[in-house]
């Protein structure tokens, strides 16, 4: 689990991030939505330790971020799992040696456990057999497969997505969610992800948080914002007559129950 409080970030005299206090849960998909420049992205990367922030706190398990000496955050970082915006392959190395890459980097396994690990991950993304293939030989479904596959090799607590479908197609979107949800079930992993992607959040949203100008504007699940009569959560969600007709129809029946 992940709890933040009150978390400020600055960049000069501009308050990017403005005391915003939430939980992230192990085992459910974590969504962080908002619109560009909304401060999403600098939340994301203060959860990672990647900025120092300039007020509030985070826990990890109940243990303060700030309070971490070197040697614990090094730790913590080899429970964390990251998916990046596109995919972030190695190009000179194959499916094999990209998923390895963190193996080898921080865990104490023989090369035998590493490949076995590997296989595993690769098995569990549906991409067996896959192995000495390399990236430019992959289309991008099977390239944010890799990216989820090398993610999990080192069986984090914690796994962090940057727009996993950005530059998919809605029917390969839909695989990664699913997959990135049953990952995150079956582990128990404390799934965080920044997405614009409102399929996602419909499909996939067990705890939502939205953004809007380094505040926190709502927080709740996927059910809830059908139901919700908060105001940013309507302007954002709400824009599209798609989801409007989804949301009419929800509260409709909603009346005849």
């Amino acid at each position: 689990m992940i709890r933040v409080e009150n978390l400020r970030k600055k960049f000069g005299d501009t308050e990017v991030i403005k005391g915003i206090s939430a939980e992230f849960y192990p085992g459910k998909v974590n969504l962080i939505i908002g619109k560009s420049g909304s401060g999403k992205t600098v939340f994301m990367k203060s959860l990672l330790g990647l900025f120092d922030i300039d007020g509030g706190e985070i826990y990890y398990s109940g243990e303060p971020l700030s309070q971490m000496d070197f040697k614990r955050r090094k730790a913590l970082r080899t429970e964390m799992g990251m998916v990046f915006q596109g995919s972030a392959l190695f190009d000179s190395l194959t499916v094999e040696e990209n998923v390895i890459f963190p193996l080898k980097m921080f865990s104490v396994m023989s090369p035998k456990e590493m490949l076995d690990r590997v296989n595993f991950c690769l098995k569990r993304v549906n991409l067996e057999n896959s192995n000495k293939k390399y990236p430019a030989e992959l289309s991008g479904g099977m390239k944010k497969r890799v990216a989820i596959a090398r993610a999990i090799a080192m069986n984090p607590k914690y796994l962090f997505c940057d727009e996993p479908n950005s530059g998919l197609d809605p029917q390969t979107s839909i695989v990664i969610d699913n997959l990135i949800r049953e990952i995150t079930q079956e582990f128990g992993i404390t799934t965080v992800i920044n997405t614009h992607d409102m399929n996602s959040v419909m499909e996939i949203g067990d705890n939502i948080i939205l953004i809007k100008e380094g505040y926190k504007a709502w927080q709740g699940s996927k059910s809830e914002i059908l139901s919700t009569d908060n105001e940013d959560v309507n302007e954002f969600v709400f824009t599209s007559q798609l989801f409007k007709r989804i949301k009419q129809s929800h509260q409709t029946a909603s009346a005849r129950e």
